[in-house]
Order: structure tokens, then sequence, then C-alpha cells
């Protein structure tokens, strides 16, 4: 008999934790009448047209053809659907003590944060600009290699495609200059400079203010004498400043300077059960030692918020979760598009179906504790706890945010593999299964699938990727660092007509 697992006596599917052959006897009353590929979803019962279909005891999906028990259930049968949720507030606690037996090494700031890392920031405000600071990042990076600098994990550029043509004021402006001012200050920088080249939108006199105690200069291209001009400025002001940069060492911190940002991408049918579940209970064993985490992706929490607004510690957090699902909602309309158009030809490949599938997986991410605080996109976390903030639920726009926002560590689960990484916040990869684990080994981190194995229980991956969070965060390299990815995934979230 072929084992499958049900995970809520109010499911009528379950899901395959291997291919199951067509005929193949499921249990005394259950025979597969169709193939079912590893990580999809068979019919427990006969299922009519028109039946709301459940998984994890929520809605997934609603049947659009009779489905006979032991049948295949997947797009070809299986479509979104909307439903009531339940928004109304309840009243959370919140603890006031926190555990305080466990401890990492960071880098202290002058303004009380700490980094997981030293890097030398160098920040584009404009992509004309982004030439340049890749230059003089690389020139930085070929000198720190021929020198011993131990306590300086390199340079970095934050380039990208935005910064100009684009309205001067309004949501857009707002969000981008929200991420270049969490990123200027970020803690994870020993040095930074914020580079423009004189005649766009986003100015780099915006920024220029004393709002921080990191080190930051401020150099626009036209007025330093042109490319090689200000390269070698700005290469010059480095050299003399690496011993000082240098000098900062790791000393001993509370977990609760830590801030981690729960991410997945590549998604399959076991993120839910297996990866996603595990970095729940890690996550909330952070909260219990004072740390933050943050959870993103609003289309990804879509038909399944109400699961969040339930945690919610402020009635005024549930009105803002519910505005942003609105002003997602009408996005994608007005884009020709709809929000449960999320999943993509991997996810479905990997076995789920609808995006409220999807976002009820995705939210497993975020565990238990109480929702402190709903921010905007790339919005400073301003108390320690769990926060939602709104964001894509394309990955590397979605973590610039969660970075900018003040995150220092990242968790990102996956099923289909993924070889993301972030410079300055170093990426913790889970896997949902050890087949994918084991072929990507060289990627992975973590694996999770020895929960579907029968070899682990949620409860330890938990507390295995909490434990590997305090060595990478005290300086260990995650197996991205050590591929080298992480240069080119900075990717601030550009909103309206680019003019």
């Amino acid at each position: 008999m072929f084992n499958i697992i049900k995970l809520n006596a109010k499911d009528n599917i379950a899901v395959a934790p291997m291919n199951i052959p067509v005929g193949s006897k499921i249990s005394s009353d259950l025979n597969a009448e169709n193939e079912i590929p590893f990580g999809h979803k068979i019919s427990l019962n006969n299922i009519k047209k028109g039946e709301l279909i459940y998984k994890y005891g929520q809605i997934i999906g609603i049947a659009i053809d009779e489905i006979k028990k032991g049948s295949h259930v997947h797009s070809h049968n299986i479509v979104f659907h909307e439903f009531e949720r339940n928004y109304k507030f309840r009243k959370q606690d919140i603890k006031k003590e926190f555990k305080k037996d466990k401890f990492f090494y960071g880098f202290k700031r002058l303004n009380g944060t700490v980094g997981t890392r030293n890097y030398i920031g160098l920040i584009s405000t404009v992509n004309c600009s982004a030439t340049v600071v890749k230059k003089i990042a690389n020139k930085i990076n070929f000198y720190l290699k021929e020198n011993n600098f131990k306590n300086i994990d390199g340079a970095v550029c934050l380039k990208h495609s935005s910064g100009c043509g684009m309205n001067t004021s309004g949501k857009g402006m707002e969000v981008f200059n929200r991420t270049i001012e969490g990123f200027k200050s970020h803690q994870n920088f020993g040095k930074v400079f914020v580079v423009g080249l004189g005649c766009e939108c986003a100015q780099i006199s915006l920024y220029n203010n004393k709002n921080t105690d990191n080190d930051i200069e401020y150099l626009n291209i036209q007025d330093e004498g042109g490319t090689n001009q200000i390269i070698n400025k700005v290469y010059n002001k480095v050299i003399k400043e690496l011993p000082n940069i240098n000098s900062i060492e790791r000393t001993k911190s509370e977990l609760s300077e830590l801030t981690l940002a729960l991410q997945c991408g590549g998604s399959d049918s076991y993120s839910g059960i297996t990866a996603n579940p595990a970095l729940g209970f890690a996550a909330d064993l952070l909260v219990e030692y004072g740390g933050s985490t943050i959870l993103s992706e609003t289309p990804e929490i879509y038909g399944a918020e109400h699961l969040l607004i339930d945690r919610a510690l402020k009635e005024s957090d549930v009105t803002k979760l519910v505005n942003q699902i609105k002003w997602w909602k009408d996005y994608t309309r007005i884009n020709n598009s709809s929000l449960d158009n999320n999943p993509s030809p991997g996810n479905k490949k990997g076995g789920l179906t609808t995006i409220l599938e999807k976002s009820l997986g995705a939210v497993a991410k975020s565990g238990n504790s109480t929702m402190i605080s709903v921010l905007d996109y790339a919005e400073k976390i301003s108390e320690k706890g769990f926060h939602f903030m709104d964001s894509p639920g394309y990955d590397p726009v979605s973590v610039t945010g969660q970075v900018a926002a003040g995150s220092n560590l990242i968790c990102f689960t996956t099923g289909r593999g993924s070889c993301f990484g972030f410079k300055p916040t170093p990426s913790l990869k889970i896997a949902t299964n050890t087949n994918m684990y084991n072929n990507l080994e060289e990627d992975m981190d973590i694996n999770a699938g020895t929960i579907m194995d029968g070899i682990s229980s949620i409860e330890e991956i938990g507390t295995h990727i909490f434990n590997e969070l305090i060595e990478v965060a005290s300086g260990k390299k995650t197996k991205s660092e050590i591929n080298e990815y992480g240069d080119d995934e900075f990717n601030p979230w550009v909103i309206g007509a680019t003019m």
C-alpha cells in the first residue's frame, strides 16, 4: 500500500509523498484512479462539481468537474474560488519577558544596531550610476583579496534600473526613497557611499540628511568630473579607511538584535508541510528571545490573510492589511491580471494549484507569534516581534523591502530549488524535500525533507534552523555566500508609469 498525507480532518484531498501509479492500492477502500505525481493531490472521496476542496482544513478552490474518489486533483479540475473570510479583530496578549540564555557575535554600530556582516556599501540612486558603483565595488574587492582585512566581508554595489523617469511624488517615489534610506543606514554596512548622476529624479539631496549615525558619503558623477574621476576618488577614500572599517570586531550580542526575513521561492506542495512550518517554529523561537521576523509577499498571503488578522495586536493593522489586499486586487485588475495568476509553472509542477493553496503554505513560515504591526514596503520596523510587510511576491523585490526594513538575516525555503543570495544580508536556504536537496545540495543549507521522510519532526528541524541562524549571524557562511550569490539581487519595487 502507498502512503498519503492528510493534513486536517476536514480535508477531502491528501498529498502523495511519492509517485503513485494508476491502479495502486492506497488503503482498503482507496485506489489510485490516475497516476498521482509526488507532491500532488488525490481525492479522498467523490467530489461533486461546484463542491469546495479543502487542504490544511482551509478552502483551496472549487471543483469544476465531478472528481471520482482516488483521482488526481490538480489544475485541470480545481480552480480558484473567492470566499468570505473572518476579518474580525481579536485582542492578543503579548509577552513582556524574553529568553536570554543564547547570544550571537555581531558588529555593534554607533546607532545601537548590530550587523551580522561588515560590508562596504555602494548605493546608486539611479540606473545611470549603476556602472560606476559596480566598477568601484569590483576594484575594492580585488584589493581586499590581495590584502588581509579579516573583519571586512567585501564591497557590494546596490545597482538597479530605477531612480528616474518617474513621478517625483506619490507612492512610487515614496517606496523608492524608503528603500534607499533603509539600505544606507543598514547595520550590515560599516561604510556607505550613495552615488548619483546629478540630474535624476532621485536626487542625492533627498538622502543627505542627519538621521543616521552610519558613516555615509554622497557624491554625483556630474560634480566629480566624470566616470574615472569618481571611481578613483571613492576607491582612494575607501583604501584609506580600510584599517578603520576593519578595526570593528564581532562581540557578544543579544538575539533581540536579529531581524529575520521570511521568504519562499520555487514552492511546491511540500512547502506548507515541511520547510515552512519548520521555519515558522524557528521564527517563533527568535521572537521568544526578543528578536524580530518579517513576512511579506502580499499576493502570496491572499486567501490566508484571515489567519494573520486573527493574530493582530492592533485593530488598525487589521484595517491596514485589508486595504493592502484591496489595493493589490485593483493593481492587478488595471494591469489585466488577477491575484490567482500568481502560482508559477514551477509551483504547479510541484503540486500547487490555486493561490489559496500556495498562500496557506506560505503563511506557515510566520509561525504563531502575535502580529505586532503591518508595514508598508521598506518601512523600518520600530518594535520587536513578528511583522507583516506589504510587497510583491517576486523574491528579489520582496527581499529588497525586507532588508530595507532592517532584516540582517534571511531564511529562504524552496521546493523546486533556488540559488538565491542577497548581499549585504546572508540567506539560509531550506529544502522542502529530500529529492531536491540531494540534487542541489551545493546550494541548500538545510534539508527539511527529512520531516516527510519520517526521520525528523517539525520541531527538530525548526530548532536546527534556529541554531543555524545563530551560527550564520556570528559569521558562518551560507551556501549562497560560498557560491558568491547576492551581488545582483537588489531590486527596488517599481510602481507606476515609467515616463
